[in-house]
């Protein structure tokens, strides 16, 4: 098989380099930059350079791109390091959510904002009591009129802080099982009833947030698909937020970074290396598969436990070569002065990478269950 790029995708990839560079005075190298990078002034250039919505159908304003045309640019601004958080949820999966669920005046509504690079969304998913369980939401919707009332709670929400809508996942029907009964709305983050908390983590950094919801009253035109039926939209956005090639290439540059200041001479070093960049290149292959769409129902969840897992041997592996200066703030001697900082950052946030988005263990349960189709081990009988 050839994988080699076709010489479009090398030419965007360039196109991405010399972008990058003629920024580069703007602003700052960061790691996870999907998740950290938050730079709404970033977000709009990307926009004037049709890198958002890139495979958007032309009809609602995108690129009318291909997926594998998207992954080459996103793949390289992530690479770099390019603070595209303001805009990466929307481009990832909001936008694509809508496009497939939404009603026109919803698109008409949302779609140009994301298109442009001036909105900014979270995702109210993870719950205090239900994490990697989205069947167990408890946040409630009661209708009254022609709004829906919210009340309930969201942590863990990525970017909450800086957004200006919430795509709310929420339970409408408390009778119905616990896959049934969920809905999805759109929430104002500047209502009445809206407190956000942002959580700072031991890396210092505070893109997470908790989300209080009292109630909060939302047009009951901002309900997105089927009312008490969006179990089956939940998981096709899950599908996009787990299968991408932000899962893989988070501390991709730090890797590099890192591997420059390596003692090749020690054999051991470099079968770790060796070992990473195997990984690093199997796991590409998984998102290839995604992005192509020759990748089971499910399969997302393969990629995101490779990828993840990944991540940490990268953090792992920065730490054994950097020491003691990943220990401080202060600067390692040669190439990459501020290596033992990123370093630092990168082994305290490393056990995030295999919890956020869906717990490994979770995930290993939905592969063994739902892709392989094996059986559940049965519970024991109560005495």
């Amino acid at each position: 098989m050839d994988f080699t790029w076709p010489a479009e995708l090398d030419d965007l990839r360039e196109q991405v380099d010399r972008f990058v560079d003629e920024l580069a005075d703007e602003f700052d190298v960061v790691d996870d930059s999907w998740l950290v990078g938050h730079d709404p002034a970033f977000a709009v250039r990307l926009a004037e350079r049709g890198w958002l919505g890139m495979t958007w159908p032309v009809s609602w304003g995108g690129g009318g791109r291909t997926q594998i045309e998207r992954l080459a640019v996103m793949e390289r601004l992530l690479e770099r390091g390019a603070p595209v958080a303001t805009s990466w949820i929307c481009d990832r999966q909001i936008g694509p959510v809508l496009l497939e669920f939404g009603t026109a005046e919803q698109r008409r509504r949302w779609i140009p904002d994301m298109l442009a690079g001036r909105s900014a969304w979270c995702i109210g998913m993870s719950e205090p009591d239900a994490g990697s369980d989205v069947a167990a939401i408890g946040t409630r919707a009661v209708r009254d009129g022609d709004d829906f009332v919210v009340t309930g709670q969201k942590i863990w929400t990525s970017g909450a802080a800086t957004a200006q809508w919430c795509y709310l996942i929420c339970r409408t029907d408390p009778d119905a099982p616990a896959h049934k009964g969920l809905s999805e709305l759109v929430v104002d983050m500047s209502s009445s009833g809206v407190e956000v908390r942002p959580i700072t983590d031991s890396s210092g950094d505070a893109h997470f947030n908790e989300v209080f919801f009292d109630e909060v009253r939302v047009p009951a035109t901002n309900l997105v698909g089927q009312l008490n039926n969006s179990f089956g939209q939940t998981m096709r956005q899950l599908e996009h937020e787990r299968g991408g090639i932000d899962r893989l290439v988070s501390n991709r540059r730090l890797f590099l970074d890192v591997a420059a200041l390596a003692d090749t001479g020690d054999p051991r070093i470099r079968q770790e290396m060796a070992a990473i960049e195997s990984r690093y290149r199997i796991g590409r292959l998984m998102v290839l598969r995604n992005v192509v769409g020759q990748g089971p129902t499910g399969y997302s969840a393969v990629t995101k436990t490779v990828c993840t897992e990944l991540e940490q041997s990268v953090a792992s592996f920065a730490a054994g070569v950097v020491g003691a200066h990943a220990t401080v703030t202060g600067p390692v001697a040669g190439p990459g002065a501020d290596i033992g900082a990123r370093v630092a950052r990168n082994i305290v946030y490393s056990p995030a990478y295999t919890i956020m988005g869906g717990t490994t263990q979770i995930l290993r349960n939905i592969l063994g269950e739902r892709v392989l189709g094996l059986p559940r081990e049965p519970r024991p009988r109560a005495a």
